[in-house]
């Protein structure tokens, strides 16, 4: 392949990896490790509620934070541009960065001290990152490394996904695959009987209401924390069922 051949590609590849960046976001120091899970990915249940990440398309490139960032679960779901810094022996050579997104919590050990194993005690800065996420950016040998992050908007595939569950008169739905901001801030539901109602985050991105929305078709007004809103109307049908998912509208980057 000839020079010019080869720039081309470069440029190709390079567009269609962008990363898109928030204007006052600043690289900042942290340090990563990563998780000894299965085929390189955080597989099991975690502190945002996602399930298998799987299904979520989080597993690759997923993350656990610390609680210095995790923010009592608010921050589910938003996206971190990652890069090994400073270390010669272990960090991958010209330092390429990788995204990952929140999808779990980083529990400190305040019995271990925070260089020598309590790597997510306050107020320490910290990344658990998935094994295939780590690999891009670091060697799998090393046991903790130096890293620089900045908070970049997510691009994602599809829409809005939304998982029913709860009771007869307990409604709770996980929200994922969230694009830009990735993080939910505020949400209402709206049943075909009803008219728009607040719900309250129980967990991670799962959100709660007491009503019974049984045999109605559900919208979705969905706020992220950038104060951008999208209405997603209709999203399930009236013979919705616990345990389904639906697809909704998406946010856009610009």
């Amino acid at each position: 392949m000839g020079a010019l051949q080869s720039t081309l590609l470069y440029l190709i590849l390079l567009h269609s990896c962008k990363i898109f960046a928030y204007k006052d976001q600043q690289w900042k120091k942290a340090t990563a490790t990563f998780a000894k899970d299965s085929e390189g990915s955080l597989v099991t249940e975690g502190a945002c509620g996602y399930g298998d990440l799987h299904k979520e398309s989080y597993g690759k490139h997923s993350a656990g934070l610390s609680t210095m960032l995790f923010n009592r679960g608010s921050i589910c779901g938003a996206c971190y541009e990652i890069r090994c810094v400073d270390h010669i022996l272990w960090c991958v050579m010209g330092s390429p960065s990788v995204v990952v997104t929140v999808t779990d919590f980083c529990a400190p050990n305040y019995g271990l001290s925070v260089d020598y194993g309590g790597w997510c005690n306050f107020p320490r800065e910290h990344f658990e990152m998935s094994k295939t996420a780590f690999a891009e950016i670091a060697k799998n040998k090393a046991d903790i490394v130096p890293v620089q992050y900045r908070r970049v908007k997510c691009e994602r595939s599809g829409g809005m996904r939304f998982t029913m569950s709860g009771g007869s008169h307990f409604y709770q739905v996980l929200i994922s695959n969230v694009g830009v901001d990735g993080e939910v801030i505020a949400v209402k539901v709206k049943g075909s009987r009803t008219g728009w109602i607040p719900m309250a985050r129980n967990w991670g991105q799962n959100w709660h209401c007491n009503a019974n929305f049984q045999n109605q078709p559900l919208s979705f007004e969905v706020t992220i924390s950038s104060g951008k809103t999208l209405t997603s109307y209709n999203v399930a049908p009236a013979k919705w069922m616990f345990g389904q998912t639906f697809e909704g509208k998406q946010f856009q980057n610009e």
